[in-house]
């Protein structure tokens, strides 16, 4: 299956070395309601931009967009992606919620398998990944920034995967992404404390990568980063990237439908649905 993923990456990464469509194409025609994507012409890096008001949650539309943008960068001559909000206070607040309260099973399995497709997408991407993490990241949204290879926070933030303040137990590649940051021991205390770091200690012990006071000096020090990577050959890079990654996704690829009952068969509990519920409740209060 490794063997296979690696051949599908050259093909993938083959329009980086071979031509493909042109920057400023990429840049004019994939844009939608819902992502943006603004390619440097210089650099050749692509920052990609949620745009989902009011907190960019990860709805099923969004999701959609994000594989599509993400697959769209790969595919053309950009040399990185970053990853940021056109939001200044919320990055991502996490998957839509309102999709696990009572649901329809059927729509809740192409919610879970859509999910499932954007992390792959953004784990496994062949090109250098950074988030420019410009507002609050909690949930699926430190799940999309610990999918990138580097994290660049503001100040005064917070970021981290606290599903079990409203009931829910994440996948164990979930668990993956965040451990292959973190050591387990501070993965494994967090996750059961239901933990949001402030940015200040997501650096101190790791989670984030740097500190920038601005949007502009975040998405300048993510592309300080790409630029690293310069001199390397990108096939030889994405290969070895997807190589070193494999582990963390090796379970899921061999099962996804295992995952997906998991969590369908969970969500769909009564011990769920009323943490859940009391969640919503208690976020429409502070509203």
């Amino acid at each position: 299956m490794l063997r296979n993923r690696l051949i599908d990456g050259v093909r993938r990464i083959k329009p980086i070395l071979c031509g493909g469509q042109s920057l400023r194409s990429l840049a004019n025609g994939a844009t939608s309601k819902l992502t943006t994507i603004e390619v440097d012409d210089r650099s050749g890096i692509a920052t990609l931009s949620m745009n989902l008001p009011p907190v960019n949650t990860l709805t099923m539309e969004l999701m959609h967009d994000l594989i599509d943008s993400i697959n769209q960068i790969e595919s053309n001559k950009s040399r990185g992606l970053i990853l940021t909000s056109s939001n200044d206070k919320v990055f991502s607040a996490g998957l839509d919620l309102n999709e696990m309260l009572n649901p329809d099973v059927e729509r809740l399995r192409l919610f879970w398998t859509r999910f499932q497709d954007l992390w792959l997408a953004l784990h496994l991407c062949g090109l250098p990944t950074a988030a420019a993490i410009n507002g609050h990241s909690p949930a699926a949204g430190c799940v999309l920034a610990t999918a990138c290879e580097y994290r660049v926070m503001l100040p005064n933030l917070f970021i981290g995967i606290h599903a079990t303040r409203f009931s829910f137990v994440i996948s164990k590649w979930m668990m993956n992404s965040y451990q292959s940051v973190l050591p387990r021991r501070i993965v494994e205390r967090a996750l059961n404390q239901g933990k949001l770091f402030a940015s200040q200690e997501a650096l101190d012990v790791g989670l984030v990568d740097e500190i920038a006071c601005s949007k502009e000096e975040a998405l300048s020090k993510c592309a300080a980063f790409i630029a690293t990577f310069d001199k390397t050959n990108p096939v030889a890079r994405c290969l070895t990237k997807r190589m070193c990654r494999e582990p963390d996704v090796r379970e899921l690829l061999q099962d996804r439908a295992a995952d997906l009952k998991e969590c369908v068969d969970y969500v769909t509990t009564p011990l769920f649905q009323e943490g859940l519920c009391a969640h919503l409740e208690g976020l429409k209060k502070r509203k």
